[in-house]
């Protein structure tokens, strides 16, 4: 069967290709890939936010087929933007999920993960964190432990990497052939904090999303990590595929001073992180707790995600009138 990305799929601005075999699909702000072997089999890596698995069958059927169905499903980790679709997917295939061992008690229903920080600041992202969902989801008797070797199950040429930090069970997998790596949220290709960035997608390497960050010296090792590699193509939940000379100049920059590039200067894991095991939560650091910063924090949240949809509204007009334009002026037309 022709599994190559982007052949035969349909129409939809929010897939995009990676490298070969390696495709995004991209859901409101997080993304999640299908990736496949030269043989015709596929994997998926996460799963993106509750509602989207319609959409991701269906781009999936329009890259492999009616009816298909993938090896496995490969968690990065489990924060909630990674998993919403999750149960669906894992149920309607019935296919095994695949993670870290130390992110079991998120995804078994025996802990939630540290809570985010909206404290940390950089955008709306960011402020609104104390929205997000904080149960753990329970797909006990459909997860089980990735190989101890390394290897990637459903898929040849790949290798996972333990990359803690942004969660205690955080892994990102390479490709060594063509050198492709997928980070999770180790760390992104725009600034995560930013809702004006989800619109833009404008292509920077910044570091782990600060608001859910609960070990920033670990972070540090796992960015260092993923720079020794030397990657050509790299690609994580938050952002667009970078390439070459300018992402390794980036990264290099990101290991270089990540200090300042990437951890808050104030906030409730900067200085102290979550202690966790295989259980899940054993402590906490004390939240920063300040009544102003959390009134401001709410407002600063709801008038940037204010912000950003008049943005996305005045971009699709603009989508619409060129199209227009088209349609009336017959030398604008392609044929």
């Amino acid at each position: 069967m022709e599994t190559t990305a982007g052949k035969n799929a349909p129409s939809d601005k929010n897939h995009f290709a990676v490298a070969p075999g390696v495709t995004g699909i991209k859901i409101v702000f997080v993304n999640l890939f299908l990736v496949s072997n030269p043989g015709g089999s596929w994997v998926v890596v996460d799963a993106g936010l509750y509602g989207s698995a319609g959409k991701i069958k269906h781009i999936a059927e329009g890259l492999y087929g009616k009816g298909t169905r993938p090896t496995a499903i490969v968690l990065t980790h489990g924060h909630f933007d990674h998993v919403g679709a999750l149960k669906e997917l894992a149920t309607d295939w019935q296919v095994p999920i695949y993670a870290h061992s130390l992110e079991m008690p998120y995804l078994t229903g025996l802990s939630a993960y540290p809570p985010p920080d909206p404290t940390v600041g950089g955008g709306a992202m960011a402020y609104m964190a104390w929205l997000y969902p904080k149960k753990p989801i329970d797909v006990t008797g459909q997860i089980q432990p990735l190989p101890a070797d390394g290897s990637v199950p459903g898929l040849t040429g790949w290798q996972w990497l333990y990359t803690p930090g942004h969660t205690a069970g955080h892994i990102s997998l390479f490709r060594e052939s063509d050198r492709t790596l997928i980070v999770g949220d180790a760390f992104s290709t725009r600034e995560p904090e930013s809702a004006i960035a989800v619109v833009t997608d404008k292509k920077e390497v910044h570091g782990p999303p600060a608001y859910y960050t609960s070990d920033w010296v670990a972070a540090r090792r796992s960015v260092e990590l993923l720079a020794d590699l030397r990657p050509e193509t790299v690609v994580g939940g938050h952002g667009m595929p970078m390439h070459g000379e300018t992402m390794l100049f980036e990264l290099d920059e990101l290991v270089h001073y990540f200090d300042q590039l990437a951890v808050p200067t104030s906030g409730r894991y900067v200085n102290e992180p979550a202690i966790t095991d295989e259980r899940g939560v054993v402590s906490l650091p004390p939240p920063v707790d300040n009544p102003a910063v959390s009134k401001a924090l709410v407002t600063a949240g709801l008038v940037a995600l204010a912000g950003m949809a008049v943005f996305a509204i005045s971009r699709r007009k603009n989508q619409q009138n060129r199209f227009l334009d088209t349609l009336e002026d017959p030398t604008l037309r392609v044929y």
